[in-house]
């Protein structure tokens, strides 16, 4: 048991860490499905071990320092090491003018998206230490990183620069350690995010801007799967990108080209 690679996925109840989880126990991964919706992954676990893979669920809130502590914990001392960590829980928040937005709002986003990555690195990068290295695949977006025009997104965007950041500067640091890190930015993809998204006076905020017809060119307009996501992730993790690190990787069908 203690031979087989083991990956932690956080958000992993739907979405992209869903379809990430699923992709990584296809490939041979023991996954750690993490979240804070038991029926979401307690199915997920499900589904996977239907396919003939194997999982554990973690129940946790990626900023509480003391469950994630737990949690990984748990993971690693049942499977006797860790290889790959997906930090991808995340929310998108309020999105609304900075004049509206409100601290409490702020902080939200700020403790869910950037605490809570770092919580997840804090906790798991002694063990891939100890396993001899492994690899980081951060979820950030092109909000922040290569385009700015998402009405009020201001919290939202500077949580997904700060994830960038975080992938570039810990790929130095890590390096040494033969710990690669690099940050997935996706376009629109359909995932239930929206359910946590909340717009207000988006008239003050928006900029008009004559769109080609087609949003997302590759696409004619249709948003990217979760399981787009997932392919990369699972090369990421791989040895195929070995020779990867500290790089953002957009995946968009080329959105973020138009704006």
């Amino acid at each position: 048991m203690a031979q087989e690679k083991v990956a932690l996925v956080t958000g992993a109840g739907s979405g992209i860490g869903r379809a990430s989880a699923i992709a990584l126990a296809k490939d041979g991964y023991v996954i750690g499905a993490l979240g804070h919706t038991a029926d979401e992954l307690e199915k997920l676990v499900a589904d996977i071990e239907k396919d003939g893979g194997e999982a554990v669920v973690l129940v946790a809130d990626v900023a509480d320092e003391a469950a994630m502590d737990e949690a990984v914990t748990r993971l690693a001392e049942k499977y006797g090491r860790l290889d790959v960590v997906v930090a991808n829980a995340g929310i998108n928040g309020v999105w609304a003018p900075i004049d509206d937005l409100k601290p409490e709002e702020w902080d939200k986003t700020m403790t869910v998206n950037l605490r809570g990555t770092y919580m997840t690195l804090h906790k798991t990068v002694p063990h891939l230490k100890a396993a001899g290295g492994g690899s980081i695949v951060i979820i950030s977006s092109i909000n922040g990183t290569r385009t700015f025009t998402s009405p009020g997104a201001t919290a939202y965007s500077a949580t997904k620069a700060g994830q960038l950041a975080m992938a570039q500067q810990l790929a130095l640091e890590l390096g040494q350690y033969k710990i690669r890190v690099n940050a997935i930015c996706p376009g629109a993809i359909e995932t239930k995010i929206d359910d946590n998204t909340d717009i207000r006076s988006s008239h003050e905020t928006e900029i008009p801007v004559e769109w080609p017809e087609g949003d997302i060119p590759i696409t004619g307009g249709e948003a990217g799967l979760s399981e787009d996501v997932a392919d990369l992730v699972v090369f990421l993790a791989s040895d195929k990108s070995r020779h990867i690190t500290g790089t953002p990787v957009w995946i968009d069908g080329g959105q973020g080209l138009l704006r």
